[in-house]
């Protein structure tokens, strides 16, 4: 299959571009170019002809992923359909599909059959289950199993995978050098490759044969996504020397990967303060050459579980205003269990919110908000639910605390300043450019 990068170094626009350039009032020549460059990317099971494309990258408004899956503790095939659907319909660009319990083929296949979203997945968690299932040993993946079972995933309709190449003795070197960390590995399948390459004293086949991987992804025009598994998973290990480590790795690895035309993107970490975002996405950009970045939230306190949607989502904000490209979301269960249906729901519209935020900033998109005002100003309450990110979850508080006067609201009620300040100023806003 020829890639989307191969289509854009050859001066071709293709209908995937076309759709994306027209959505995002983005000229087709010149997402064509930045394609080729290497700075977007497009997203798509190109198995399934009905599948959207998501463009992740330069000029381009910031998206959401959505993560679900099984554990080893709650393993419910059906619940993760309607957690990918609810993901979907609540505005989602892509899905990632991490279940390590139960029929993994099974839960992957219904869950792209499921939705129209581009669906990832991290390769690494399946084929340590299937090294604990085969051989009673997570320790005893073998190399073929890993490559083998990545084609077949590929194969399967897979638009991006997040795979783990840049940890290697280097970057653990690193992490043994700086008396390790405060909050431990938090990555599933980086803390598992640690695991298995010291126990095997081996180095990781996925970045040692790294060609083989790449070989494999554009073989089916699967994007690949360079994991953070050294990501830090406390604020205090923020921007530490292990997880700079592996960032210089995986946008070297970037730059491989486009050179033998695979698409590319880097990832980012998970907990970080406020006043380390910015350096962070730069850092990336620079050293990866303006390489789509996705962000692991990023999680800008650690002490408020329960709440980590809400701290993920300043720093969503934070990140699509400094240029981050794609946002992973965060739900409430952060940290505490498996995310349910409606932490799926709230997790994906907090960070859809937040991107919005910061893509004001980023692109000075002010005029849905301008509209927004003048509906409030004028107490038009179906413009304000007809505007709103989400209108629905508006219009249910409103319905639930009817005023008596339907002009209003029972936050004022007979008091409303709108009315009140309106009427002194009717003469000058008849006559107003801001009517």
């Amino acid at each position: 299959m020829i890639t989307q990068l191969e289509y854009a170094r050859k001066g071709e626009i293709t209908p995937s571009m076309l759709g994306i350039a027209q959505r995002e009032g983005m000229e087709p020549e010149l997402l064509r170019k930045r394609i080729a460059l290497g700075q977007i990317v497009i997203i798509k099971n190109h198995q399934c002809r009905g599948s959207k494309a998501a463009g992740v990258g330069k000029g381009l408004s910031t998206k959401v992923n959505a993560s679900i899956g099984t554990s080893s503790d709650i393993i419910d095939e059906e619940l993760e359909v309607r957690k990918a659907v609810i993901a979907q319909e609540n505005g989602a660009d892509t899905l990632m599909e991490l279940s390590v319990g139960g029929d993994l083929d099974s839960i992957r296949r219904r869950v792209i059959a499921g939705v129209d979203l581009p669906v990832g997945n991290v390769p690494l968690y399946q084929a340590f289950c299937e090294a604990k299932r085969k051989y009673g040993d997570v320790d005893k993946l073998d190399e073929e199993l890993l490559f083998d079972l990545i084609e077949r995933q590929c194969a399967d309709g897979m638009a991006f995978m997040a795979v783990h190449c840049g940890i290697n003795w280097l970057s653990i070197e690193r992490l043994r050098k700086q008396g390790y960390r405060y909050g431990g590995l938090v990555s599933k399948g980086g803390a598992s490759m640690v695991r298995w390459m010291i126990n095997n004293n081996k180095e990781n086949p996925l970045y040692e044969k790294f060609d083989r991987v790449v070989s494999i992804l554009k073989k089916y025009d699967v994007v690949l996504s360079l994991g953070n598994g050294m990501r830090a998973g406390a604020i205090h290990d923020s921007t530490d020397r292990a997880m700079i480590q592996e960032l210089i790795i995986n946008c070297e690895l970037a730059e491989i990967g486009r050179e033998m035309g695979c698409q590319t993107m880097v990832e980012g970490p998970g907990h970080v303060p406020l006043d380390e975002i910015e350096s962070n996405i730069q850092l990336q950009k620079k050293m990866s050459g303006d390489a789509p970045y996705y962000v692991l939230g990023p999680i800008t306190t650690d002490v408020a579980p329960g709440y980590d949607h809400l701290t993920a989502a300043i720093g969503a904000a934070n990140s699509a205003r400094y240029g981050a490209d794609l946002i992973c979301y965060i739900t409430p269960a952060e940290h505490l269990a498996l995310p349910n249906e409606e932490d799926v729901r709230e997790g994906v519209r907090m960070a859809k919110i937040a991107v919005y935020i910061g893509d004001m900033v980023k692109y000075g998109r002010r005029d849905r908000d301008m509209a927004m005002s003048k509906a409030r100003r004028d107490l038009d309450w179906e413009r304000q639910f007809d505007l709103a990110l989400y209108g629905d979850a508006a219009r249910a508080i409103r319905d639930s605390r009817k005023p008596a006067n339907e002009r209003s609201c029972t936050m004022c009620g007979a008091y409303c300043a709108m009315e009140n300040s309106n009427a002194c100023f009717k003469d000058v806003l008849e006559k107003s450019p801001k009517r």
